[in-house]
């Protein structure tokens, strides 16, 4: 599976693992080895995100591609954010995507553009069935990117310490 997802404004980059050890490495490292320009904070994530991703990479080869991307903008090629699934589908057929955008990229369509991309992406696998996420829960940003793509509220649940959370489906069309 692990590719590389073009959209009209974005570049994604599917992280390898040599990707992710970059990422953990610095800022600077990364820059050098994707040849982009990467600024301060460019996740809210974090690296505990990244390597969460690298050791489930490391785990299994069927892991690929089901993980961490990294949403360059092609007019800046600038790094503004990260992307991807929670792991391959599981045994009902469902993944699971996030995504967040730089702070100054917001409000521009960009979330939806790369959550579109990620949705047409696991799509075309049949043996993914549905696609979730989660969001903080009450109306945002994020709940309007999942709305615009055809997302429907299904569950709330406690977060802990995040509060109350919304869980959102979109199931394939058959």
């Amino acid at each position: 599976m692990p590719k590389n997802i073009e959209t009209q404004n974005l570049h994604l980059i599917c992280c390898d693992k040599q990707t992710l050890e970059f990422a953990l490495a610095g800022d600077s490292e990364l820059a050098e080895h994707l040849n982009v320009i990467v600024s301060e904070n460019w996740t809210e994530f974090g690296s505990r995100a990244l390597q969460y991703s690298l050791d489930k990479l490391n785990s299994a080869e069927s892991e690929k591609g089901w993980w961490s991307y990294l949403p360059i903008h092609k007019l800046d090629n600038k790094l503004i954010g990260l992307c991807g699934y929670k792991g391959q589908p599981n045994v009902e057929g469902q993944v699971e995507i996030g995504y967040e955008i730089k702070v100054e990229y917001r409000n521009k369509g960009f979330a939806t553009e790369l959550a579109k991309a990620l949705i047409e992406n696991a799509f075309n696998f049949e043996t993914v069935h549905s696609i979730q996420a989660h969001t903080l829960g009450h109306f945002n940003s994020s709940t309007k990117v999942l709305s615009n793509c055809g997302f429907k509220k299904i569950d709330e649940a406690d977060g802990k310490e995040l509060g109350i959370l919304w869980k959102w489906e979109l199931k394939r069309n058959n």
